[in-house]
């Protein structure tokens, strides 16, 4: 009996340099992160060997199953979630904390790619039921309540509207309602979101208080120089001064012990995958996969840019963090499974550049 594994390796060359990368500074972090990753990524690792040998276009059919699954989680994350620092984001099971609003993104992602494929042609009615598909997800993940996971959802999905041809005149039309409320969203803010947002603009408004993580970062970057102080060798991440070293923050690490060098390895190693995902993109025929592709670029390429934005400096602090090199077991699953959605795609209209294991 013959069995054949086929894998874009070109999709998973930088993922391997990113990941390495992480694995590396958890190490010189804490060798328990460290440990916990390892695990983390070889469950991922498992779920990216399975599910990247599934037709894709199978799965179109699953799209009310995986939308209702996934409102259901969330809302258990809201009912029986764990707090922690102020935020319910998290169910425990089996010893395993598992944060929903990170594994939904590609299921979210599937079914919402079919919801559109299926109504080819753009019209307003279109953008209505993408606007009630979207509505409940983002507002229990606001009410966890994670902010930055919320404004992502809402960015993905409707940038993937208008790159799949939705007129943008639309989208202002809808907006409007939202627009004239802003005043009333910003009183829905939690004193620390609104903070977080006046010190982006005037950063020494509170050095020890709501300034304090974006300063400590801006210091790590800078003291790392052109070459590092060395992974394990940096006073802000080691010294602790640095909070968030391993998750949010952990670009500000790297780049504090690999210094520019470091940091340029990562941004160039997303480019290539973003450059991958693209040119998986043009080889589709299927606006089914088209609109998942689109979500997956999105995802990738909006969590990379507020990550290291709000590690310079560029942004303000939203509690992103970085695919394949941040800690988190759930952030990492999520971008595996993507990763292997893509790749699946990818084998499924071309059979060279694969790899392919007997």
């Amino acid at each position: 009996m013959n069995f054949s594994l086929k894998i874009d390796y070109w999709l998973l060359a930088p993922v391997v340099i990113l990941t390495f990368i992480g694995l590396a500074t958890l190490a010189s972090i804490n060798p328990l992160y460290f440990r916990n990753q390892i695990i983390s990524l070889i469950i991922s690792v498992v779920f990216f060997l399975i599910i990247s040998q599934i037709n894709i276009s199978s799965l179109k059919i699953l799209k009310n199953p995986l939308y209702i699954v996934s409102l259901v989680l969330l809302l258990i994350v809201l009912i029986i979630g764990i707090e922690s620092r102020g935020a319910v984001r998290w169910v425990e099971f089996l010893g395993i904390r598992i944060q929903f609003s990170e594994t939904l993104k590609p299921l979210l992602s599937l079914s919402f790619a079919a919801f559109i494929s299926d109504n080819k042609n753009p019209t307003f009615k279109t953008l209505l039921i993408a606007i009630v598909f979207l509505l409940p997800v983002i507002i229990m993940i606001y009410l966890q309540p994670d902010l930055g996971s919320a404004l992502i959802y809402t960015a993905v999905f409707f940038l993937a509207l208008i790159v799949t041809g939705f007129p943008i005149y639309w989208f202002g039309i809808t907006a409007l309602p939202a627009i004239l409320l802003s005043p009333l969203f910003w009183t829905m803010l939690h004193e620390y979101q609104r903070q977080r947002i006046l010190t982006f603009f005037q950063l020494n408004r509170d050095p020890l208080g709501a300034s304090y993580n974006s300063i400590q970062a801006l210091i790590a970057v800078g003291s790392g120089m052109f070459s590092g102080k060395g992974l394990g060798e940096g006073t802000q991440s080691i010294l602790r001064f640095l909070p968030e070293r391993h998750t949010d923050f952990i670009f500000a690490t790297i780049s504090e012990g690999m210094g520019f060098v470091g940091g340029l390895i990562i941004i160039l190693a997303f480019l290539f995958l973003l450059y991958r995902i693209y040119f998986i993109f043009i080889e589709s025929n299927s606006l089914f996969e088209k609109i998942f592709l689109i979500c997956c670029f999105l995802f990738f390429l909006i969590q990379f840019f507020l990550n290291i934005g709000m590690n310079i400096g560029l942004l303000p602090v939203v509690g992103v963090t970085m695919p394949f090199v941040s800690f988190g077991g759930s952030s990492l699953m999520s971008s595996f499974i993507f990763l292997a959605i893509a790749s699946s795609i990818s084998i499924s209209h071309k059979k060279r550049n694969v790899l392919e294991i007997r």
